[in-house]
């Protein structure tokens, strides 16, 4: 079995070794309580994202991705990040300094990947995606398994991109694999969340990882966006138009296309239902397009943008609907 292959088993059994004694221990967890953001009653432990780091850390160790710039660098990013978001998870961290932390991480990342000289504008408008990335992700852990199975079928889906571009894939693989034990527990209804720590951190690797492999040559620029579109379409949207009503977008709400879909009546089942669909196809999409016709990808992202803007606009009419009638 090569270093690639052996990735994902190993990150998965280290990420199952660790739910394991998370669950033994889960009352001494950090807990969610209900607050203006979330779809549950009753407080959940919270720590999840641990295992999946560890998981994912000894897969990547195995087989490590094809990156420019230091290791050291990386790993620095993406620790800080984590710490900070588990710090969070346990005690609070006020949110200047979490995306502070976010963002210097974020910059650290874009001057790894500038192994070419290049603009400081181009530096920071990829740390400003980056640190986007970390954020959205995190908006969209807020109903059963929802982030679970988009780490899982995007991180799958750049392991799939990387092996057709003949580069290191097991790094991917692995991190798609150490969310699959998780993803037992958060399952609707869940027993265990994955915190700051695991949402955060995912999304801030999906978008690095991303970029890099839009720099290195692994797939195009318009691959990460395609794949990860139920995500990057829902909470860029959603936050858009509270903006222009003028709303603060940094205070809790459950105005995400995902959280209006559960409480119309989807629940967390019938929401996790959709959006794995979608994830399914934008995939499937994005891994058609990228093998068979590489030069529509920008036309393939035009037609999954519109699509869900086509499925918000429908959630957004029974809300209304619903609103009207007093249900």
């Amino acid at each position: 079995m090569s270093w690639q292959a052996l990735a994902p088993a190993v990150a998965f059994a280290a990420a199952a070794g660790v739910i394991a004694l998370l669950t033994r221990h889960a009352r001494r967890l950090p807990q969610s309580s209900p607050n203006a953001r979330t779809l549950h009653d009753g407080s959940i432990p919270r720590a999840g994202g641990v295992a999946i780091l560890a998981g994912a850390l000894i897969g990547v160790l195995v087989a490590p991705p094809a990156l420019a710039g230091a290791a050291g660098g990386w790993l620095l990013a993406i620790t800080a990040v984590a710490a900070v978001s588990f710090a969070d998870d346990v005690r609070g961290v006020p949110v200047v300094i979490r995306l502070g932390v976010q963002g210097l991480a974020a910059l650290v990342v874009a001057a790894q990947l500038m192994v070419l000289p290049a603009s400081l504008p181009l530096a920071i408008a990829i740390a400003i995606g980056i640190a986007w990335g970390a954020n959205l992700f995190n908006f969209m852990d807020g109903s059963d398994g929802l982030a679970a199975s988009m780490a899982i079928v995007g991180f799958a889906s750049y392991a799939v991109a990387a092996a057709v571009a003949g580069a290191p894939w097991g790094a991917y693989a692995a991190i798609a694999a150490a969310v699959i034990p998780f993803l037992v527990v958060n399952r609707p209804r869940a027993s265990m969340f994955m915190g700051d720590v695991g949402a955060v951190t995912l999304g801030f690797a999906a978008a690095a990882l991303g970029v890099a492999g839009s720099i290195g040559g692994s797939w195009p620029a318009w691959f990460p966006l395609l794949v990860f579109m139920p995500f990057v379409a829902d909470a860029t949207v959603t936050l858009a138009l509270r903006a222009l009503r003028g709303e603060p977008v940094w205070r809790a709400h459950r105005s995400h296309f995902y959280q209006r879909l559960n409480t119309l009546g989807a629940g967390h089942r019938g929401t996790l239902a959709i959006y794995v669909a979608a994830m399914l196809a934008c995939s499937t999409f994005a891994l058609a397009c990228l093998i068979l016709a590489p030069g529509q990808g920008f036309a393939a992202l035009a037609i999954a943008a519109a699509a869900h803007a086509c499925g918000f606009a429908l959630i957004d009419y029974h809300c209304r609907r619903q609103k009207g009638a007093g249900l």
